[in-house]
């Protein structure tokens, strides 16, 4: 058993602890990964069949990584295990289920945008204000009643949910609801939650089912424990009832998605499900410096509603956590665009070595400008996907209608593009047709001449042929072969080979990116079947943690937090720590919230590996106003010792300090100037209150920066941020010497000049 050697004990007795529940606290860092693995070969290595093991993640990118180090130990038989995402495994039982529920075996799954349209169809036939009936809201709506398994008819039925619906004036959402689970049966389309939710069904409408599930898994391991909701929590609940062989993994100290319907009760209260669980917690981080773990553990200790454990790094203490003030947002991302820069020449890093995360996308916009301006390559995480782009979706859509015809979105989509003659009119008359017999579109096209009349008949028959046609090819042909012929005879290709403008030769290239995508599936040696519709169930089923992520690239990544979870960086800047902007203003009517905010800073603070800084401004634009702003709570919850502010007099030796006191006095006095006031001379008397962030240098009056080709030792200079100093030395070539001056106030810095802006005073004496 080689594979167990490299685990520290904790990781060790978790890994062979493999009957009964069991519950793994993993510590950001600690290696929860090789855990999870080598208790899966463990598993396997022991003789359990792998097919009785069943592996439940959050994402497509954490089951291939879990199933390669798998295939390392226990080779072939890694195939065999149950390994995915909570949808794309319960999908695959869906579809081998489905005429259970009433559902075709190849029902197609919505995305959000699908869901939306068809929302937005439903509140235009109702005739509802679509502002007081926001699209978003409503989806939101469903999506949480769905995670809670109340089904339309409950929520009609639920009187304080009518009344909460009433007393908004959106009485309508319970027929909303109602009309969109039609909408969806009929077009046999599942949007994301019905995978969970119809798996609930599923279980509970069908004993035999549930008994034949529970029986094949016979070892169940979830990883993320903390993130998972009411539904995915049932599930779970119901599979693991047999055997009990219940193996949960996660953090509550990152459980941030409360918002999406996580509820972090279920691993707080884990031990109630099952009193004869056996707890491991690891504990020994093996990705940040000592420094860093321990700002994170001052952090996360002020939140009640946690599991205890004691986060420890044996790696050297590494640099003290910066904290940086800037005047402005535009400021903030001036400095952090500056120290990218000198750190990268300096340390010898690469961009891609730096991450800098928000709390809100909009705080992206003064970091770009400023990264721009120094020509540092950068990518924003959390954009548009890939496969949201609209020539992907329009030719995703034609794979849809081929397996799925009664798939009324995707037919919607491409019923008309190419222009083929079948305008809006024509399908609107294509739809009322269908509602007056009691059919679906589908059926109304492939029969036209029974259903309507006119020219439109001629050009809804040719089109009803070919989709046809792509459907018998489809049957006998790979995924690569069908996808080309569907992408050329749709006439799709041609359209976009004819735009040779900027946007359509990208659009162009960006098909045949997908095609080149089938193609590499369509080799796959790992997996047996290569249809095109086995591609369509994996591309339906990619989390945004899967798509567009080009570790490769060398760039600066800028993502919000909530997007970096699980990710790790050499040098990382969390910037924006202002009240009412992180923690949100919206997280302040309760402990909870508050709470969650708290686990999301935790989570930002330990994605660093080796250097982290924290940023803040004392005034920021926000709808077109400048407004002031109080640096965070959460930075007065930092132990003191971990801070080091580069521009100022150190911290006391231990305990926290009011480091922030003067820039919330100016903040609440209106007078922000105060806080950047020169230090006044020190007294004899200990001052153990005072904000060390008071001390900032204001640049003289004439400050400008010089010419530093011929700076030279000796020189006294003045630095915009540092102050005044003297040049001790100088080394390396031009353009990258590199200057070491000692500021009156901070002490000594090396710099490189070529970024410095110094201010020189006077020649050599």
């Amino acid at each position: 058993m080689d594979y167990l050697q490299g685990l520290n004990p904790e990781q060790r007795a978790a890994v062979e602890q493999t009957e009964g529940p069991v519950m793994i606290i993993a510590g950001a860092g600690s290696g929860k990964t090789r855990v999870i693995t080598y208790r899966v070969a463990h598993l396997v290595r022991k003789g359990v069949d792998s097919f009785n093991i069943l592996v439940l993640t959050f994402t497509n990118k954490a089951a291939r990584e879990m199933r390669e180090r798998i295939t390392h130990v226990v080779g072939t038989e890694a195939k065999n295990i149950w390994m995915g995402t909570f949808h794309s495994v319960f999908a695959k039982i869906l579809r081998v289920e489905a005429d259970k529920i009433g559902y075709p075996s190849n029902f197609t799954i919505y995305d959000t945008d699908d869901s939306k349209s068809v929302l937005r169809a439903i509140l235009k036939e109702m005739n509802l204000d679509d502002k007081l009936y926001n699209v978003n809201f409503v989806l939101n709506r469903i999506s949480a009643s769905k995670n809670n398994l109340i089904s339309w008819q409950e929520y009609q039925k639920n009187e304080q949910i009518q009344a909460d619906d009433f007393s908004s004036g959106r009485g309508q959402l319970g027929l909303i609801y109602q009309t969109y689970a039609t909408r969806c049966f009929r077009a046999g389309a599942m949007d994301f939650d019905d995978l969970l939710y119809k798996t609930n069904e599923l279980l509970k409408l069908h004993p035999d089912t549930l008994n034949k599930y529970q029986h094949k898994f016979k070892y169940l391991m979830v990883d993320e424990y903390q993130d998972t909701n009411f539904s995915q929590y049932l599930i779970v609940k119901k599979l693991a009832a047999v055997n009990e062989n219940l193996c949960v993994v996660g953090d509550d100290a990152q459980s941030i998605y409360a918002f999406r319907g996580a509820n972090i009760q279920n691993i707080l209260n884990f031990e109630k499900d099952y009193p004869d669980l056996k707890v491991f917690k690891l504990e020994q981080n093996y990705r940040s410096t000592q420094n860093i773990v321990n700002v994170a553990n001052s952090i996360i200790s002020n939140n009640k509603d946690q599991l205890k454990k004691n986060v420890f790094s044996e790696k050297e203490s590494g640099d003290k956590i910066k904290v940086m003030r800037a005047f402005s947002d535009n400021e903030e991302g001036k400095m952090v665009a500056e120290t990218i820069m000198q750190d990268r020449s300096l340390k010898g890093r690469k961009w891609h070595d730096f991450a800098i995360l928000y709390r809100t996308n909009a705080q992206s916009r003064s970091m770009e400008e400023a990264l721009r301006k120094l020509s540092i390559p950068y990518k924003i995480y959390g954009g548009l996907s890939f496969y949201q782009r609209k020539e992907i979706k329009d030719l995703i859509a034609y794979f849809r209608l081929t397996f799925n015809p009664n798939d009324e979105e995707a037919l919607k989509r491409v019923i008309n593009y190419p222009k083929r003659g079948i305008g809006d009119t024509s399908v609107d008359k294509i739809i009322v047709s269908a509602d007056q017999h009691g059919i679906t579109p589908w059926e109304v096209i492939a029969e036209p001449g029974k259903y309507l009349e006119g020219k439109i008949s001629g050009a809804v028959a040719t089109f009803a042929t070919m989709i046809q046609s792509f459907q018998v090819l489809a049957k006998s042909k790979s995924a690569y072969e069908s996808a080309l012929y569907i992408a050329q005879h749709s006439g799709l290709l041609k359209d976009l080979y004819e735009d040779k403008s900027v946007e359509g030769l990208n659009r162009y290239e960006n098909i045949q990116e997908l095609l080149n995508g089938i193609k590499e599936f369509s080799e796959r040696e790992d997996i047996e079947e290569k249809g095109l519709d086995v591609f369509m169930q994996d591309v339906a089923l990619l989390t945004n943690d899967d798509k567009d992520k080009d570790k490769d690239a060398d760039t600066v990544s800028l993502m919000t937090i909530h997007s970096s979870k699980g990710l790790e960086f050499p040098q990382v800047y969390v910037v924006g720590l202002e009240e009412n902007l992180f923690p949100s203003q919206m997280s302040l009517n309760s402990r909870s919230d508050l709470e969650e905010e708290r686990r999301l800073f935790y989570v930002a603070v330990t994605r660093a590996e080796t250097k982290l800084t924290i940023s803040y401004a004392t005034s920021r634009f926000k709808f077109g106003t400048l407004i002031s702003c109080e640096p965070s709570r959460f930075l007065d919850e930092i132990d003191a010792k971990y801070l080091e502010l580069d521009y100022s007099a150190k911290p006391a030796s231990s305990g926290s300090s009011a480091f922030f006191d003067d820039d919330r006095k100016a903040w609440s006095s209106g007078k922000q100037a105060d806080a950047f006031s020169k230090p006044k001379p020190a007294t004899s008397a200990p001052v153990k209150t005072t904000s060390i962030l008071a001390k900032a240098h204001v640049p003289s009056p004439d400050f400008k920066p010089s010419d530093t080709s011929n700076l030279q030792v000796g020189m006294e200079v003045e630095h915009e941020r540092f102050g005044f100093g003297k040049v001790l030395s100088l080394e390396g070539n031009k353009p990258d010497i590199k200057a070491t001056i000692f500021f009156k106030e901070i002490g000594q810095k090396q710099l490189l000049l070529k970024f410095a802006k110094l201010h020189i005073i006077n020649n050599i004496n």
